[in-house]
């Protein structure tokens, strides 16, 4: 156990020293604040990390505008429009989905109400109340009580069994209204994975997705969890489902980035093997996330979600260069993996970028040699 703690004190101290790290060719050494030599990711004109977006992976502007309007107006007749707008097959509609999801529990969650007080969210409320027939609000509404499960619960609890039958039925009424939107059988993954569906009654679940989008990224993203090894399969079962639909994966498609995820998901929590980030397992899984993202279509929504994830490899690899080139596309946004599961997103990409910096111009790298 002393060791554990012992490591924890090295990489914290590690992380507040990092924004005076000197750039010299082949090395990285330690300077004082304000040393001429310190890397600095200003340089490159990355946002400052108190200006970081901690809610999306990238831009929709869209989103954000129709975010701020019915946050602002507690209308939600702008956010039914986006939704009755966007194609339901499309990468773009599950992700706005999460996104209104995400932000009424957010409200909730800050305003839970009382005697005098009117709770958070109140708009989802009178959506669900006022158009019932709306197949977007009641994908919104599923999704809604999938996060309220997870974020005011614990798996295994009684509290936890009822949020989740309550979403799944809210997912089969979504699945009504839209019958041929796979939305509502992407959010039953999730409800899936915290009722501990068998793992017959899992693939049938897939089936009805693969029936519907079966190139859809953000569903593989989805269902990976439920084969992972903290869950209800294994380390081989995860690998397999991601090879799998990387080696059917349509040209354009990013699915060849899914053996990356599962290797993530899989991550020792405290790693004392040297030169693991180079191995083969991760190398390869890595240059397959690579050709997903040169091959990709400009536009595609699950494009900063794979360039996230490959910075987090890249850096801990030491492939300083490449990692830079990741960052040029997504900095500014930092709401996706690995960034998320840390308390302080923003810090936790912060971090990596300067280390990033830091490698690139160690080696010889500048601003000027950067290609955009």
């Amino acid at each position: 156990m002393e060791i554990l703690w012992v490591l924890m004190a090295l990489v914290m101290l590690g992380f507040v020293l990092l924004p005076f790290l000197r750039r010299r060719r082949g090395v990285l050494e330690q300077v004082p604040p304000g040393h001429p030599d310190a890397a600095d990711p200003a340089n490159y004109g990355f946002v400052p990390t108190e200006e970081l977006d901690v809610r999306m992976p990238g831009p929709d502007q869209d989103l954000l505008d129709v975010l701020d309007l019915v946050q602002r107006t507690q209308d939600y007749r702008a956010a039914s429009q986006l939704l009755a707008g966007t194609e339901a097959e499309g990468e773009l509609r599950w992700q706005r989905v999460q996104a209104f999801a995400g932000a009424a529990s957010l409200e909730l969650r800050q305003r839970p109400g009382g005697i005098h007080e009117t709770p958070g969210g109140q708009w989802l409320r009178v959506w669900r109340a006022e158009s019932p027939k709306d197949a977007g609000g009641a994908a919104v509404q599923a999704e809604f009580l999938v996060q309220q499960a997870w974020r005011t619960s614990t798996p295994g609890t009684d509290e936890f069994r009822i949020i989740m039958e309550e979403a799944r039925d809210a997912c089969g009424q979504a699945a009504l209204l839209a019958p041929g939107d796979p939305v509502p059988y992407i959010v039953e993954l999730s409800v899936a994975r915290g009722l501990g569906y068998s793992q017959p009654e899992f693939e049938q679940l897939w089936l009805k997705i693969l029936d519907r989008a079966p190139a859809h990224m953000g569903a593989h993203l989805a269902a990976l969890h439920y084969w992972c090894e903290k869950w209800h399969g294994s380390r081989k079962l995860a690998m397999e489902f991601a090879e799998a639909a990387a080696a059917r994966a349509p040209r354009g498609s990013l699915l060849a980035a899914m053996p990356l995820f599962a290797v993530f998901e899989h991550l020792p929590e405290v790693n004392l093997v040297s030169g693991f980030y180079q191995s083969e397992v991760v190398t390869k899984a890595i240059h397959g996330a690579l050709f997903a993202v040169h091959a990709a279509r400009p536009g595609d929504p699950v494009l900063a979600h794979v360039r996230h994830l490959l910075i987090f490899f890249l850096v801990r690899s030491e492939r300083w260069a490449e990692a830079m080139n990741q960052l040029i596309y997504v900095d500014g946004h930092v709401g996706a993996l690995p960034w998320t599961l840390s308390p302080d997103p923003a810090a936790e990409f912060a971090v990596h970028r300067a280390l990033a910096v830091a490698g690139y111009e160690a080696n010889g790298g500048s601003p000027a040699t950067l290609a955009g």
